[in-house]
């Protein structure tokens, strides 16, 4: 079995004061939990942090301020070590939606003072009883929308409050078969192997076949949307994507762990690639862009069945010169 009970203690304890603390009491809560020289980070336009101080004055009580009542409603919640580092490291992952009362403005997004939430997914690195690196990645495109904003054109995929699995049983609060966790590995490598290569030279839909079941969800990002099946997510997602781009480089992760039946990664950025082709309803720019993503998987089997994804969509189009939170005209 896996054991990694002290470390999703420590992050679940350290959410029980995140979550009830207010606006102004964050310092202190990051204070007694992380190290000293602490890494946060975050989506455009937070990106990089190094102390408890700016990650709470920046990030955590603007929007606990924004979102009144805010509540932690998780879906997932696993731990492992880290393949990147050669199972050195232990994070704990989290995903799930902030949900509150949308009362204050945020990121100037005018309040609707309805229940708004707001996407994210965490990966924590847990040494000597203290979190000493934070990936927070969120959504707030899909924030804007529920604000009545129209970040992007419409989009491939369908755009939707992402559910958790299917199963209802992604929270491993404790410890897991450990043979159950290497199979979800070898699921997700061999997946990153097929992807890698960017064009397999057997059809998409084939490829895919290789490591995805036939009924796969695909929970994407707002302004890509999800989408059901590997034909519909090779018509409205992948395929798009990969004629859209072109100079994709390796593929880097800073983490990649598994258990249980699920798994996930991260980069900063996990890829680049130059926006060659029309994307999103946008033409091409032919300037490269960074890809900051986590990917979380469920397996069922010996394939994948669903996977959630967050990209900094905000952050690779002001790359290509294109401020998403101007253009919506966020008042």
């Amino acid at each position: 079995m896996s054991d990694f009970q002290q470390e999703k203690n420590i992050v679940l304890e350290f959410y029980e004061a995140l979550d009830s603390a207010r606006p102004g009491e964050v310092e202190g809560v990051l204070k007694g939990a992380v190290v000293a020289d602490y890494i946060w980070r975050g989506f455009y336009p937070f990106d990089v942090h190094t102390s408890s101080a700016s990650v709470a004055s920046s990030f955590w009580d603007p929007l606990k301020t924004s979102l009144s009542s805010l509540q932690r409603r998780m879906d997932i919640f696993f731990a492992g070590r880290n393949q990147m580092d050669d199972y050195s490291s232990v994070w704990v992952v989290s995903m799930g939606h902030l949900t509150g009362l949308f009362d204050a403005p945020w990121l100037g997004i005018a309040p609707t003072r309805k229940i708004a939430m707001l996407r994210y997914a965490e990966f924590n690195r847990i040494i000597d009883g203290k979190i000493a690196e934070t990936a927070m990645y969120f959504d707030i495109p899909h924030l804007m929308m529920q604000a009545g904003l129209t970040p992007f054109p419409p989009q491939t995929g369908e755009h939707l409050v992402q559910p958790g699995p299917m199963t209802h049983d992604g929270l491993l609060f404790g410890p897991q078969p450990a043979a159950e966790g290497e199979k979800t590995r070898d699921a997700i490598n061999a997946m990153i192997t097929d992807l890698g290569q960017w064009d397999s030279g057997m059809g998409l839909e084939d490829e895919l076949r290789r490591t995805w079941h036939e009924d796969m969800m695909w929970w994407g990002p707002a302004g890509i949307g999800s989408t059901y099946t590997i034909e519909r997510y090779a018509e409205q997602h992948s395929g798009p994507f990969r004629a859209a781009f072109a100079d994709r480089s390796k593929t880097r992760h800073i983490c990649r762990v598994t258990e249980g039946h699920f798994g996930g990664f991260f980069g900063w950025p996990n890829f680049t690639a130059k926006l060659a082709g029309d994307f999103m309803g946008r033409p091409a720019t032919g300037k490269p862009g960074e890809f900051r993503v986590i990917d979380l998987y469920r397996r069922d089997g010996d394939k994948l069945a669903e996977n959630w994804i967050f990209i900094d969509l905000l952050h690779f189009w002001k790359m290509q010169g294109v401020d998403i939170l101007e253009t919506a005209q966020i008042k």
